[in-house]
């Protein structure tokens, strides 16, 4: 069986696992959507004015894949690897490829419907009306751009414990979505800030998928950065996953 076929084998499975706490699946979708409403809907200015609705919706969009990512791998791994099962599967011949891409897609799966609910209270509570073509390009957009923040997941499910996983989690969580842009503009960040942030995966993100969804050019920075950190974090998270398995598997 080739790495590919191995992976959607790992998404399958672990899609089935997930459906078997409802709870996970729905929290999963809600969240991004509860998000919205908290920090967004409040804001008469941003919901009647069509380019910021669309900006402010297509922004959470980013955040429902950006939260996916970090607490559906990084604290779901590192609970599944204090428990017995994954040292056994650990000891199978497959590439790290197989485990990563399967949780990948999987993760992404999720995300995709977490954006039902959100594209869904956008158009009813705001005035946002994209392109029919640049919403669905913007949507592609997402799901592709949120490789980096899924690997980041990765990282941490595979350097922390499972309650250590929680806290790292969090914290990355309020730092990459605030620095990335998600719940405040960067329009109304310090120019120092305005900087930084650029370097961030989400904040490329958000540019990406923000700028399609206003069918406006894409920035040629975002699109270098967020190429470059899928290649250094797809790097990290496979050379952690060997680390790994070599000090705890062997």
């Amino acid at each position: 069986m080739s790495t590919a076929q191995l992976a959607l084998t790992h998404a399958r499975y672990n899609l089935i696992e997930t459906a078997r706490v409802p709870i996970a699946v729905i929290g999963s979708m809600v969240f991004p959507t509860l998000a919205f409403c908290l920090f967004v809907l409040p804001q008469s200015y941003v919901t009647q004015d069509p380019a910021m609705a669309t900006a402010s919706v297509a922004s959470m969009v980013v955040f429902a894949f950006m939260a996916s990512g970090l607490f559906s791998i990084g604290i779901d791994l590192a609970e599944q690897r204090a428990k017995p099962w994954v040292p056994f599967l650990r000891t199978l011949p497959a590439q790290p490829g197989a485990r990563i891409g399967g949780m990948l897609l999987a993760t992404l799966a999720i995300g995709t419907l977490a954006m039902v609910p959100l594209l869904i209270v956008g158009a009813l509570f705001t005035a946002a009306a994209p392109a029919v073509t640049d919403l669905v390009a913007a949507m592609g957009l997402a799901i592709l751009t949120a490789v980096p923040s899924m690997l980041i997941g990765f990282v941490i499910g595979t350097v922390s414990g499972p309650k250590a996983a929680i806290a790292v989690t969090q914290v990355a969580m309020f730092l990459l979505a605030f620095g990335g842009g998600l719940f405040l503009p960067p329009q109304m960040f310090a120019d120092w800030l305005n900087t930084a942030s650029s370097f961030l995966p989400v904040r490329q993100a958000r540019e990406i998928v923000v700028n399609t969804a206003l069918g406006e050019a894409i920035p040629p920075w975002a699109i270098l950065g967020i190429l470059a950190w899928t290649v250094l974090l797809g790097a990290l998270a496979a050379w952690l996953y060997r680390r790994d398995e070599g000090r705890r598997f062997r």
